[in-house]
């Protein structure tokens, strides 16, 4: 019974922390912010009841908002809801081919670089309610009476957080600073900017329509590149969101299991008027904070978000935004690995330095692009100190063969130096190459061990192959009439090689 009341405490803080967050993202697509709230509950609900693992918090994001935009201003919101079909069924697929898997090569540093660049964007996205508007329209920061309140109800927000739990924690420490704030403003008259001031959120149930579109080849041809990055988009923040809550529970979640349920959430969207969106790792951190580790929270949450839409829109509307803008620095605190600052002397240079490139490109560019960039810079690193561990140790034996003993990978970025460990010219009639100790990896080690056979054959020379791997020895073409395979004795790995299939 505790465990049920903490999960639906929980999910009504996480629905509170979404609502602003909703309208924002909508506004900053160009879209009705209720577009923003059926998003919200949409992928909230489906995700939580559906998805691989419990506790993560979907909904409306600006991952995905930003890349709205030019489909939304050039074609219109309509094709906005076909490109959110297709995404679905795009997310879907990849989670039905069981893709999510390949969410756990994404290297430490690279996760270390992800939630410190979100936790940066969630401090930073909260400035915009620091601005007021001017007579002509334009923005501006806030000044006097009205910031000097807006930052004393942000510190009050914050000091609430972090004490009540010291006290007790029979309810979620966030959900009380909302409602302490809350009734403070209202019941001290103090002028603030509140939920209200952002957009109405009072609406109908949303209804279930087809695009209107037309369903052409040149419609498909619009949509298809937007569908394809929020795709993308979409699945690597949701995907690295999971893996963060699985090292922070020590629970094991269901990356393609995840992926599917976002698809299937992105489809509903579209044909029931939502923004579509993905894993929110702020309100993920608020819902794992306050216990909300079941189905439960992220359901609730959702239906909470629908209630606000249909009967509690005139109460949401006066929650102060500054108690949710504090609960929001809160969470970018907690999200942000301060213990990256305390290991960036003790690990390798390169690993410092994918954490900061990730981070930085996170924040300026895209979260996609900056996963990217980080797992190939991991990777080309990864490869080229790997290479650099290949070696050859050579003896003669007592029939005046030569000896080569190779040590190490032989793959692409080691296939240049293990061409140049070997000297066919000045060589005995004799060499064995004995491949106990190494692995060829790839076709370009292949490439290279049939070059190297090539040139002793030219030297009217014999070349033995000894331990080799059988698969290697069936994809080699010109040294097979020079290879000596002892099956006893061979390695059992497989080398990978695009004539294998």
């Amino acid at each position: 019974m505790r465990e049920i009341r903490t999960n639906l405490l929980s999910g009504v803080t996480v629905s509170l922390a979404l609502v602003p967050e909703a309208i924002a993202f909508s506004l900053i697509a160009h879209l009705n912010p209720l577009q923003g709230m059926y998003a919200a509950f949409l992928m909230c609900f489906i995700a939580a009841a559906f998805g691989g693992r419990p506790g993560l918090i979907s909904g409306a994001a600006g991952s995905t908002a930003v890349v709205m935009v030019a489909l939304v201003v050039q074609h219109g919101v309509q094709y906005l809801f076909a490109a959110l079909v297709l995404m679905g069924v795009l997310q879907a697929v990849f989670g039905l081919l069981r893709f999510g898997k390949f969410i756990r090569m994404v290297p430490h540093p690279v996760m270390l670089g992800f939630v410190n660049g979100l936790a940066i964007i969630i401090a930073k996205a909260q400035l915009v309610h620091f601005h007021v508007k001017a007579a002509d329209g334009a923005q501006h920061w806030m000044t006097g009476k009205p910031l000097m309140t807006m930052l004393a109800l942000v510190a009050a927000t914050i000091v609430v957080i972090y004490a009540l739990p010291r006290l007790t924690k029979a309810i979620p420490a966030s959900l009380a600073a909302i409602v302490v704030v809350t009734l403070c403003a209202v019941g001290l008259g103090i002028h603030t900017k509140t939920v209200g001031d952002m957009a109405s959120i009072r609406g109908s149930l949303p209804h279930f329509h087809v695009p209107g579109v037309s369903f052409t080849f040149e419609t498909l041809k619009i949509i298809a590149p937007y569908s394809l990055i929020l795709a993308g988009v979409g699945l690597i923040e949701t995907l690295l969101t999971l893996n963060l809550v699985d090292e922070m529970t020590g629970t094991r979640g269901r990356p393609n299991r995840e992926s599917l349920a976002q698809g299937i959430g992105n489809i509903a969207c579209g044909f029931f008027g939502g923004m579509g969106g993905c894993a929110m790792i702020g309100q993920t951190m608020i819902n794992v904070g306050a216990g909300g580790m079941r189905r439960l929270s992220g359901m609730f949450s959702g239906l909470c978000l629908l209630s606000y839409v249909l009967f509690g829109s005139s109460l949401i509307e006066r929650i102060p935004i500054a108690a949710l803008v504090g609960l929001m620095f809160v969470v970018a605190m907690k999200t942000f690995a301060w213990g990256s600052f305390r290991i960036m002397g003790k690990i390798p240079r390169h690993d410092a330095f994918v954490i900061v490139a990730v981070t930085v490109v996170t924040v300026f560019t895209d979260l996609a692009t900056a996963v990217v960039l980080g797992i190939l810079i991991a990777a080309l690193v990864f490869a080229w100190e790997h290479a650099k561990q290949i070696s050859v140790s050579v003896r003669m034996d007592c029939d005046g063969r030569k000896i080569y003993e190779l040590t190490g990978s032989v793959f692409f970025a080691s296939a240049a130096q293990f061409r140049t460990l070997f000297s066919p010219e000045t060589d005995p009639e004799d060499v064995i190459i004995e491949f106990r100790q190494a692995r060829v990896m790839d076709h370009s080690a292949l490439e290279a061990i049939e070059t190297l056979a090539e040139k002793y054959r030219e030297a009217g020379k014999r070349l033995h192959l000894r331990h080799l791997s059988p698969d290697c020895y069936a994809l080699l073409d010109k040294a097979k009439g020079m290879v000596e395979v002892n099956a006893a004795e061979d390695p059992t790995y497989a080398v990978a090689d695009n004539r294998l299939g």
